[in-house]
């Protein structure tokens, strides 16, 4: 007689392979995702130390332009508004005198006094237009810093456009002798 045949034992026997090669593959495949996880939360460790290093370097960058001068670096803001005060107390000497010898035309006044402040108010014309020289310095520095800036951002961010697109149809520059045709 054969001996009756141990169901679980067979099936157990016959299933144990095969649970031992599952688990196996999932020892595996957790070690290798493991790895891959590892790998990428060092890639991100790195490009996120990059990436704030290069902010910190922006950060400085800017916190130097917008930070009081001193005798070796100037400051952009303080450039410009420096730029928009000396323009405006020209444009002022200038409207006074003009106003100064228009009033001297309408009066007829043609005595030597008069003929001596109409010259001085003439003179204090050509002085306040001496403030564009002044000013175009001003303006190329702070130029010089925003272009600083711009080179940064653009390192930054290699695929993206930074700068920006002249004004269709403007002038960017008067020259010199141009501003001297007006006055001469």
């Amino acid at each position: 007689m054969t001996q009756p045949l141990d169901l679980p034992a067979a099936v157990r026997a016959e299933v144990a392979p095969l649970f031992e090669n599952l688990r196996k593959f999932v020892d595996r495949r957790i070690a290798e995702l493991s790895m891959e996880i590892h790998a990428t939360v060092q890639l991100a460790e790195y490009s996120e130390s990059n990436l704030s290093g290069q902010l910190g370097r922006m950060q400085e960058q800017i916190a130097t332009l917008v930070a009081m001068p001193n005798s070796a670096t100037r400051n952009s803001g303080l450039e410009l508004e420096a730029v928009v005060q000396a323009t405006e107390t020209a444009a002022n000497r200038i409207m006074e005198a003009a106003e100064a010898i228009g009033d001297w035309l309408r009066t007829g006044t043609r005595d030597p006094e008069s003929v001596e402040a109409v010259a001085e108010r003439v003179n204090a014309i050509f002085e306040a237009c001496s403030f564009q020289d002044i000013t175009s310095q001003r303006i190329r520095r702070a130029i010089e810093h925003l272009q600083q800036v711009e080179t940064m951002l653009t390192d930054l961010a290699p695929g993206v456009p930074a700068a920006v697109s002249p004004v269709e149809g403007a002038n960017p520059d008067l020259a010199q002798d141009d501003v001297d045709r007006i006055f001469g």
